[in-house]
């Protein structure tokens, strides 16, 4: 599904992947971590196609596809779907309206009829009852006086409206408390594990892998990847911290 070889990207000229490599096949959850300044975050947003971040050697496959080659909003609609740290406010703009006008949009991309308004809002209950949310929440102005785990709940709503085929979560857990975390836990696994479905999940800490438990752990550290293991290496990651596993895997 998506195939990185030997990536390289700058940010403002600064030198932040440096040959990244790794291979993610449908119906795997891999999970990247990895020390502050790692390239972890870096990553997501160069799949996603962030301006700013310039690429500079290296090629991504996605679904046999270019996936540098397209605009932001193409790789969205070829189902890719990345997960922001930070999910931002747009005042003014109601979330429901939002979530409509990007579903018809990429539908619309792929040759596919846009949703009725009454398909729509059944979809959208559907997804936001999954995660646990009041509809009301979702007229509301886009994350406009969420908490940060609600503002995190309600991507997780938008990604099951997107129905993506592979899903960037950059650090879905931070900012999130216990309930918060387990529901947004249970909502990936409900609207990703499936077979022809894939997941890269960013982040610092193992307490997220404990709901959604990953088929690969990958250590980031100065911009490539230094050591590949199962779910076990998260756990030594907990045990050890990230510079002692480091300097095992280089030795």
């Amino acid at each position: 599904m998506l195939e990185i070889n030997n990536l390289f990207a700058s940010v403002a000229d600064k030198p932040i992947l440096k040959g990244l490599s790794l291979a993610i096949n449908p119906g795997e959850i891999h999970a990247i971590m990895g020390p502050n300044g790692a390239g972890k975050s870096t990553t997501g947003y160069v799949l996603g196609g962030r301006p700013g971040y310039e690429v500079t050697g290296g090629s991504v496959s996605f679904d046999g596809q270019d996936l540098l080659a397209l605009d932001p909003h193409e790789r969205a609609a070829a189902g890719l779907f990345l997960g922001f740290q930070y999910p931002v406010e747009i005042p003014g703009v109601s979330f429901v309206q939002f979530l409509r006008e990007a579903a018809n949009a990429q539908r619309k991309m792929r040759g596919e009829e846009p949703l009725s308004g009454g398909a729509f809002l059944k979809l959208a209950k559907e997804q936001a009852a999954l995660l646990r949310m009041d509809m009301d929440m979702l007229k509301r102005p886009v994350n406009v006086g969420f908490s940060g785990g609600e503002k995190k709940r309600a991507e997780m709503v938008q990604m099951g409206i997107l129905d993506p085929r592979l899903a960037i979560l950059d650090e879905t857990d931070s900012g999130l408390d216990i309930d918060a975390l387990r529901i947004c836990g249970e909502g990936i696994n409900a609207i990703m594990r499936r077979p022809d479905k894939a997941v890269l999940l960013i982040t610092h800490y193992q307490r997220l892998l404990d709901y959604v438990k990953p088929d690969f752990v990958h250590v980031l550290a100065n911009g490539r990847i230094v050591r590949t293991g199962g779910p076990e290496l998260a756990h030594q990651l907990e045990e050890q911290g990230y510079e002692a596993v480091v300097q095992e895997g280089a030795a």
